[in-house]
């Protein structure tokens, strides 16, 4: 990260037996109480989109939100929402899909993306890549093109690059 203002590690705290014993998690809230670390992060993302053809950005709820919205208005493109049942208050397309215990649903506008858009997937962190890769599915089957997706922090021994195959991802942080 030296190419940055600061360096983003010093500002993700390390919380041991999160949410369940034996998981390690990885903290991103004293980056965003930090203005000089947040803006340090858009900056990352906005240096390797700014040249792109994009024209909008997503993210899933909640966390993915927090910076989606501020690259988006950095990019100068629009931002869309991908959220669980029930939030949005207008007609949506539904993205159904099984994870290890059960089943989930992700709903956009249907007026979100068009047919033909290049969209970027934000996120904060990349675990497994299970709610990501619904994110592009819906945003397929919407006829959106989706460039990459891009996450503050990705933990390697997951295998969520895997699973977003063949999307390109990228992440300023790595964890092993």
């Amino acid at each position: 990260m030296s190419q940055f203002a600061c360096d983003l590690r010093d500002y993700i705290r390390e919380i041991h037996d999160f949410p369940k014993p034996g998981v390690l998690f990885r903290d991103i809230t004293p980056l965003l109480s930090h203005p000089e670390a947040f803006r340090t992060t858009i900056a990352g993302f906005a240096e390797r989109y700014r040249h792109d053809s994009i024209d909008v950005l997503v993210a899933a709820e909640a966390r993915g939100f927090i910076f989606a919205a501020p690259l988006a208005l950095e990019l100068g493109v629009g931002f869309v929402p991908i959220r669980k049942p029930g939030k949005l208050p207008f007609d949506t397309h539904s993205f159904h899909y099984e994870l290890e215990y059960g089943r989930d649903t992700l709903e956009m506008h249907i007026d979100g993306v068009i047919s033909g858009q290049r969209v970027l997937v934000v996120d904060d962190l990349l675990a497994t890549g299970g709610t990501v890769q619904a994110c592009c599915q819906l945003l397929e089957r919407a006829g959106a093109a989706v460039v990459e997706c891009a996450f503050v922090i990705e933990l390697l021994g997951l295998g969520g690059a895997k699973a977003l195959a063949p999307h390109r991802i990228f992440s300023l942080l790595q964890y092993d």
